[in-house]
């Protein structure tokens, strides 16, 4: 018998993200400030935290110049979509079975 917690996904674990792949599940994309200010954390953190996402698969960097500015927006892969829904999935199950 598996257990409850085998299909959680340890890559979502962190609260940073958690929020990013939930922005990313309902925006096509979205840019590094604006996920900085919605999460409320520094641009180190909020680094560290996509590069793990990335090298997972789970989110594409985009890197632009906007005017002179460089512009860096995500999106969520197919590949982490699913990861991300599994996950979800499994929080509620493991919910569900406390009833």
């Amino acid at each position: 018998m598996k257990h409850l917690i085998d299909n959680i996904n340890k890559s979502f674990e962190s609260r940073v993200r958690l929020g990013v792949m939930s922005s990313l599940m309902v925006n096509e994309s979205i840019d590094f400030l604006t996920l900085k200010t919605l999460l409320e954390v520094t641009d180190g953190n909020l680094a560290s935290h996509i590069s793990a996402l990335e090298a997972e698969g789970f989110l594409i960097v985009k890197k632009e110049f906007v005017g002179k500015k460089t512009k860096t927006s995500y999106t969520a892969t197919k590949f982490g979509k699913q990861a991300f829904m599994s996950h979800l999935k499994a929080l509620e199950d493991l919910i569900k079975s406390q009833k």
